[in-house]
C-alpha cells in the first residue's frame, strides 16, 4: 500500500467509541493511514466538498441520525467528482438486505464490525491492502469474509 506514505481514511459514525476503536486499530497497523473522523454523514459529505485532505477511501456507518450511510452513499454516488472514491460500508448490520442494498447503491466492500480487536483489525487491513484500482465488486467479492 504505498500511496506516496499519505493514505488518508474518511470514517462517519455515530458512535463515539466505534470512531476511537475505528483510530486504536489503524493506529496499530504496519502502515501509516491518517484517519479522519465524523460523527455523522452530513459532516463527511461536507469535508469531501472541502478538501484537503482528500480520503483515499471513506468508511461509512449505516446507522445514523440524519443521513443514513445508504443517504450518504447516495450523495457520493451522484456527485461526478467522486464517482471512483472508494466507499467501505462498515456495519454492525450483516443482513443481506443492508448488503445488497448497499451493493445496489455503488458501495465497492462491505465490512461487519468486530467488537474483537485482532478481528476488527484485520478486517481493516485487509480493506485497506485492496487495490481499489482494479477492485470490481460482484456478489462473491463484495463482502469482507474472516
Amino acid at each position: 500500500m504505498d500511496h506516496n506514505n499519505e493514505y488518508t481514511v474518511f470514517y462517519a459514525d455515530d458512535d463515539p467509541e466505534d470512531l476511537d476503536f475505528f483510530c486504536e486499530v489503524t493506529d496499530s497497523l504496519a502502515k501509516d493511514v491518517s484517519v479522519v473522523t465524523h460523527e455523522n454523514g452530513e459532516k463527511l459529505l461536507a469535508a469531501l466538498d472541502n478538501p484537503p485532505p482528500q480520503p483515499v477511501v471513506v468508511f461509512l456507518d449505516l446507522n445514523m441520525p440524519g443521513f443514513n450511510g445508504f443517504e450518504v452513499l447516495k450523495r457520493v454516488r451522484s456527485n461526478e467528482a467522486f464517482s471512483n472514491l472508494p466507499v467501505v460500508i462498515f456495519s454492525t448490520s450483516s443482513d443481506e438486505a443492508s448488503i445488497e442494498r448497499s451493493r445496489e447503491l455503488g458501495a465497492n466492500f462491505y465490512v461487519t464490525k468486530s467488537s474483537h480487536f485482532p478481528t476488527l483489525k484485520k478486517s481493516i487491513e485487509h480493506t485497506l491492502n485492496i487495490d481499489w484500482s482494479s477492485f470490481k465488486p460482484n456478489p462473491e467479492n463484495f463482502v469482507y469474509a474472516a
